[in-house]
């Protein structure tokens, strides 16, 4: 019997509805369900039948041969044998409570990858088991390759309603994303509901797009202006925009005497970029730098984002800082009377007000005990984590969980992450799948995957293009020993004797709770109720959609756009030729080359790759060159390269391609092993091998230099 199951896909944070056939085979007691046809619902009003290449490959992931469907424990030998997730947790909170005893809670570390970011209660409650325990250490994603989305919106102000929609934008400026095919975009961007339908109706109705990329990206193809910046030099560029912006007074005026303060010492630490110099520095025409400013400016609507490509180059938080900053004193903000574009159904409040929250400490969370760094708001550095290991005294993490992500192929410095892993006393990966991060574990509990659990979009309920609403039940039975992460954690809470407390109150650690609880406690205060979510879902509310009311009578805060460490950053960049200066050992004739991160479509970081469907698409991440630059150095596609950084080597398979700039490689990240002579045809590089935590590390977030990489390349 074929049955017709309706959900969402989680394999990346667009959510997009799926069409699920499943075959139900029944023997006696037993029932089998086969996944056997995925397609996108071409009634869905938001997605309008949608799907990407990942999606479509559901099947083959779940019931995939080699999927993990019981815990493994590593033997004294290496080797790794079948244990009871029972068991397995019974051994892990042993071990736990003998590292809190021993060190303290802070000992205790948690990090939460990309992939936990599709389980809408996995982060949830993680957090919640760490604040029962009383650890500070939780890190996640956010802190490896943009955090500076959230650290300069701090030490700016932001403004409570948010940038302007996407849905009615006149221009849209596009700084290194490209969501045609991460489908996912900064607020006011374009967002992965539909993307390639989005921006061909946003071009009918006249908007205009302008690209800054060393690539011409599938985004940039479309562009009305294509801007191949030099890597690592979008702060430059952006400092030129803005000089020109304020020199021709195309601000807005108005809004910039209410809401923005130090105009003036803006201008003056931007006048020396003139679209002469920025052109010379950035390798783009001077006069596309004049374009691209009043394009942008003559707006009337339409925003700036930013993407993971400037976020991982050198002087990230300036770069962000200087994005946010076009779209301030362009005054980019809904107004009283907007409606935002999403729902924001699963977030507190349903008031938004015209107004700026006031400037704060960028990092305002726990401090590290290495090179003085501070987390972000109830989240430590990613990038400080190997040294969190690894530096001695009292703090040292000693227990590591690893939920939906993959460190060794991750995380900046990969020797120094190795290193890191295998310093441990204990290291837990949930995972389905034995990455290189897995095989240096000492427990990997495998989950339920997303077909097998209850979920809403976390992500996407802050970025969808209307006031939808999105919710699945389980759609597919599980089958093995699996744990989803809530459940390990409640697990060990259980065990601890610690609580679990979510904004509905302490999780039931008695074995009664489901994935419908958690995520009735884990959004007890979500704007719309948990009960309404389920009854509405996949359907546009606009009804429901949050209208922007005045700003207080007494509103104060501003907007500041140039704080004393804003304009020295922008002071030193202007004495710089590339942000490659602040890496130790960059002698400029020896790294010509810069090295800069991207997408593929087939697979979401070191997630896909082993998935038969998208394993023929690709089974490595190409090193893309320029034609004639490959020409140069006497290669021909599929052939092997060395590339060299200050810090590290890799090799790497060369493919040609005329959309990269010359001069540049690129390269998609989170791909390779943990040895250091992998075939690189079959299991890719690991160009995190490249990267070093040791020199140019972002003062305020920690963000290690992985795009715009110095590098040398030669043939193999």
């Amino acid at each position: 019997m074929i049955e017709t199951r309706e959900t969402f896909c989680r394999f990346c944070h667009a959510a997009c509805p799926l069409h699920i056939d499943v075959e139900i085979n029944s023997t006696g007691a037993r029932t089998q369900e086969v996944v056997v046809a995925v397609r996108g619902i071409m009634e869905d009003p938001l997605f309008e039948g949608y799907t990407c290449i990942k999606g479509r490959q559901l099947a083959d992931q779940h019931h995939a041969p080699d999927r993990l469907r019981n815990p493994l424990q590593r033997s004294d030998d290496g080797s790794f044998v079948e244990v009871t997730s029972k068991n397995a947790l019974d051994d892990i909170a042993h071990r736990v409570q003998a590292i809190i005893a021993a060190h303290g809670p802070r000992a205790v570390a948690t990090y939460t990858g990309t992939g936990a970011f599709q389980n809408s209660i996995s982060m949830p409650v993680t957090q919640a088991f760490h604040s029962g325990i009383g650890s500070p250490s939780f890190y996640t994603s956010i802190t490896i390759d943009q955090p500076a989305h959230l650290t300069s919106r701090l030490r700016m102000g932001a403004w409570e309603a948010g940038w302007q929609n996407f849905r009615d934008a006149d221009v849209l400026l596009a700084i290194g994303y490209n969501p045609l095919v991460s489908s996912y975009a900064p607020a006011g961007g374009l967002q992965g509901t539909n993307p390639f339908v989005r921006l061909r109706r946003a071009k009918e109705r006249g908007m205009k797009l302008i690209v800054i990329d060393p690539r011409r990206s599938e985004l940039a193809s479309f562009a009305d202006l294509w801007l191949p910046v030099k890597p690592g030099e979008d702060p430059t560029l952006l400092a030129g925009l803005i000089n020109v912006i304020l020199q021709e007074s195309l601000h807005d005026k108005d809004f910039c005497d209410r809401w923005v303060d130090q105009l003036d010492d803006l201008r003056s630490a931007v006048t020396p970029f003139s679209p002469e110099m920025v052109a010379t520095r950035c390798e783009v025409e001077a006069a596309d730098v004049l374009t691209a400013a009043r394009m942008f400016a003559a707006g009337p609507r339409g925003t700036a984002g930013t993407g993971t490509g400037p976020n991982m180059a050198a002087h990230s938080t300036l770069m962000e800082h200087l994005a946010l900053t076009l779209n301030a004193i362009c005054g980019r903000v809904n107004r009283e009377g907007d409606v935002l574009e999403s729902g924001n159904f699963l977030y507190p409040g349903d008031t938004r007000r015209a107004q700026v929250i006031a400037p704060s400490d960028p990092a305002p969370g726990t401090p590290h005990r290495v090179r003085g760094l501070k987390g972000m708001p109830g989240e430590m550095l990613t990038n400080a984590l190997a040294e969190e290991i690894l530096e001695p005294g009292e703090g040292k993490v000693r227990c590591l969980f690893v939920c939906g992500g993959n460190p060794v192929v991750a995380f900046p410095d990969q020797l120094k992450t190795i290193a890191a892993m295998k310093d441990l006393e204990l290291l837990v990966v949930i995972d389905h799948r034995m990455t290189p991060t897995a095989e240096l574990a000492h427990y990997v509990i495998p989950p339920r995957l997303e077909l097998e659990r209850a979920d809403v979009p976390t992500v996407m309920d802050r970025r969808f293009a209307s006031a939808y609403v999105s919710y699945t039940p389980a759609v597919l039975q599980a089958d093995g020993d699996l744990l989803s992460e809530w459940e390990v954690f409640a697990g060990l809470a259980q065990r601890l004797g610690t609580p679990i407390p979510l904004p509905g109150g302490d999780l039931p650690l008695d074995g009664s709770a489901d994935d419908d609880m958690v995520l009735d406690f884990s959004f007890a205060k979500s704007r719309l109720p948990m009960s309404e979510i389920r009854a509405k879902r996949s359907t546009i509310h606009e009804e429901l959609a949050i209208k922007v009311v005045a700003a207080d009578s007494d509103a104060s805060a501003r907007f500041v756009v140039a704080p004393p460490d804003v304009v020295e950053e922008i002071a030193v960049v202007l004495t710089e030729s590339t942000g490659a200066e602040v890496i130790d050992g960059f002698d400029a004739t020896k790294f010509p080359f810069r090295l800069i991160s991207r997408r593929l479509k087939h697979v979401l970081n070191s997630l896909g790759r082993e998935i038969p469907g998208l394993a023929r698409v690709g089974t490595t991440n190409a090193a893309y060159m320029n034609p004639l630059d490959m020409r140069d150095l006497s290669l021909s596609d599929g052939e092997l390269v060395r590339i060299t950084s200050p810090s590290g080597e890799v090799v790497g398979v060369a493919e040609g391609s005329d959309t990269i700039k010359r001069g540049v490689i690129s390269m998609s990240h989170s791909w390779g092993g943990s040895i250091t002579d992998e075939d690189v045809r079959l299991h890719g590089t690991p160009t995190n091998r490249l990267c070093t935590v040791e020199s140019g590390r972002d003062p305020i977030n920690g963000m290690a230099i992985q795009s715009a990489i110095p590098i040398a390349v030669t043939k193999v």
